[in-house]
C-alpha cells in the first residue's frame, strides 16, 4: 500500500460500537488510516482519541452527511500525497481482509475507480438493500452504459487525482451514485473486485440511511441523470462514433 500510495479512508456517524473494532482491523494492513468524524454525538471522540499516532484523524463540527465526509477525507488524502484511497465504512459490515482484493486489481488496472462487489444472496440481507441494489444497478447501466455488479457498494478504491477535477452536488448517500455516474460518462475505467461482507442480524443492525427520504434524493438524482443521459450524453456519443467512422471511412477512401 505504502509503494502504491494508497490509504485507508474511514467516514463515520454514530458508530461508536463498531468503530473500534474497524480501525483495529485495518491496522495490520496499513497505518495510513484517514478517519474523518462527521459530527457524532456517541463516544466517537473518545474513541479516537486513543488512535492519534496511528491514523488521521479529522472531526467535522456538526453531521453534514456521508458526501461530505468522504470529500473532506478525499482532500486530506491529497494534500498528504497519497494517490489513491480504499473507502471502508465503520459499521462493521465491510472486512479488512479484502483490502489485498484491491490492491491485486489496482496492479491490473492502474488509474480505475474500483468498486467492491458484494453476495447480495447471503444470509441476513436487509429486504430494502436488495431492492436497492437491483434498482441502482439497472439505472446507472441506463445511464452510462457500464454494466456494475454492486453500484451501491461502499467499499471502493478512488484515484484521488482524479477527483480534485471534478465538482459534486450532492453531500448526503447519493453522493457515491454521483461519483460513479461522473466516472462513466468521464470514461474512467471502473471495474468491480469481489468483497464479503457482514450483515449482523436485524436486531443488532444499525443504519443511518433514511429509507424514504435518502431513497426519494437518490431517485430524483436518477431521474436528473436520465434527462442528462438522453438529451446531452447519448446524442454527444452518438455524434463522436459517427465522427470516427467517417474519418475511418474518409482514410480508407484516400488508401
Amino acid at each position: 500500500m505504502a509503494q502504491k500510495k494508497v490509504c485507508v479512508l474511514i467516514p463515520t456517524y454514530n458508530n461508536a460500537q463498531t468503530l473500534e473494532e474497524v480501525i483495529q482491523s485495518i491496522l495490520p494492513y496499513t497505518q495510513d488510516i484517514i478517519v474523518v468524524n462527521d459530527g457524532s454525538t456517541d463516544q466517537t471522540r473518545d474513541i479516537l482519541s486513543r488512535y492519534t499516532q496511528q491514523t488521521t484523524i479529522y472531526h467535522v463540527s456538526r453531521n453534514k452527511g456521508k458526501g461530505n465526509a468522504l470529500n473532506t477525507g478525499f482532500k486530506v488524502a491529497y494534500e498528504k500525497g497519497f494517490k489513491y484511497a480504499i473507502t471502508i465504512d465503520s459499521d462493521g459490515q465491510h472486512l479488512a481482509e479484502d483490502i489485498p482484493n484491491f490492491l491485486k486489481a489496482l496492479v491490473q488496472a492502474p488509474n480505475s475507480l474500483i468498486v467492491g462487489a458484494r453476495n447480495m444472496g447471503q444470509e441476513n440481507v436487509p429486504g430494502t438493500s436488495n431492492f436497492g441494489h437491483k434498482f441502482s444497478n439497472f439505472w446507472y447501466r441506463f445511464i452510462t452504459g457500464i454494466k456494475l455488479p454492486d453500484t451501491q457498494s461502499g467499499y471502493r478504491l478512488y484515484p484521488l487525482e482524479w477527483l480534485q477535477d471534478i465538482r459534486l452536488f450532492t453531500p448526503k448517500y447519493e453522493y457515491e451514485v454521483e461519483i460513479l455516474v461522473r466516472a462513466g460518462w468521464r470514461g474512467m475505467n471502473v471495474i468491480p473486485v469481489p468483497i464479503n461482507v457482514y450483515y449482523p442480524p436485524k436486531e443488532e443492525r444499525v443504519t443511518h440511511f433514511r429509507t424514504i427520504t435518502d431513497f426519494a434524493r437518490i431517485s430524483v438524482l436518477n431521474t436528473l441523470f436520465v434527462i442528462i443521459a438522453i438529451f446531452y450524453i447519448k446524442p454527444k456519443q452518438l455524434f463522436s462514433q459517427l465522427k470516427k467512422k467517417d474519418l475511418e471511412n474518409y482514410s480508407t477512401n484516400i488508401s
